[in-house]
């Protein structure tokens, strides 16, 4: 069984999700970031961290990542053109996606105060608005980013788009906003919701 650390209102619940999606057994260890016992871990203080036969992996993506090749689920295998364009759109959503979104966040309450820059906060959204129209060019009509297939940057999309809605981002609507409303409509994610408290 895996130990996954971290709360879920942060970037622990795609691992949750990614876990349920794939049907594995796991149990939450819930510590909040920055403590002590997340340092023991990871030394920046950030979860998530994943406990696999005492051996620790840190980052969400790359958590998410080793379970779907260690379990052939919701990925293309490595070395295959499919695997390098799905690698393409996870690249796609952390740095253009989640970028946008992580700046506004470390302004609004993340950094110390003095250190905030809260007037970046429509910059960030200018950005994220780019995006959107980005991933609506790149989605085109399929039901999934990689065509029929759930894989990881349809995961991280639709976390993104729950951690856009509480920041006050404003998503879209049209191909775009059906997309992610079916994303994240998909019973695994109901169950991570569930067992969370998202």
């Amino acid at each position: 069984m895996y130990k996954v650390i971290g709360t879920s209102r942060n970037r622990t619940m795609r691992v949750y999700w990614a876990l349920e999606e794939m049907g594995l057994d796991y149990e939450m260890v819930l510590i909040p970031p920055r403590s002590e016992e997340v340092r023991a871990f990871n030394p920046s203080g950030k979860v998530p961290c994943l406990l696999v036969d005492g051996e620790a992996i840190i980052d969400s993506v790359a958590i998410i990542q080793f379970l779907a090749d260690k379990h052939g689920k919701m990925t293309f295998p490595a070395g295959t053109i499919k695997r390098a364009q799905q690698d393409s759109f996870t690249q796609f959503c952390v740095d253009e996606i989640e970028g946008a979104l992580w700046t506004a966040a470390k302004n609004s309450f993340i950094h110390p105060e003095e250190r905030r820059v809260p007037d970046i906060k429509p910059t960030a959204k200018y950005e994220f608005a780019n995006a959107m129209k980005t991933l609506e060019t790149r989605l085109g009509d399929n039901e999934f980013v990689m065509g029929d297939t759930f894989t990881i940057p349809d995961l991280l999309l639709g976390h993104c788009a729950n951690w856009a809605m509480g920041a006050k981002f404003d998503l879209p609507e049209g191909p775009v906003g059906e997309y992610l409303k079916r994303i994240t409509s998909r019973s695994a994610y109901q169950r991570a919701k569930d067992k969370t408290g998202y």
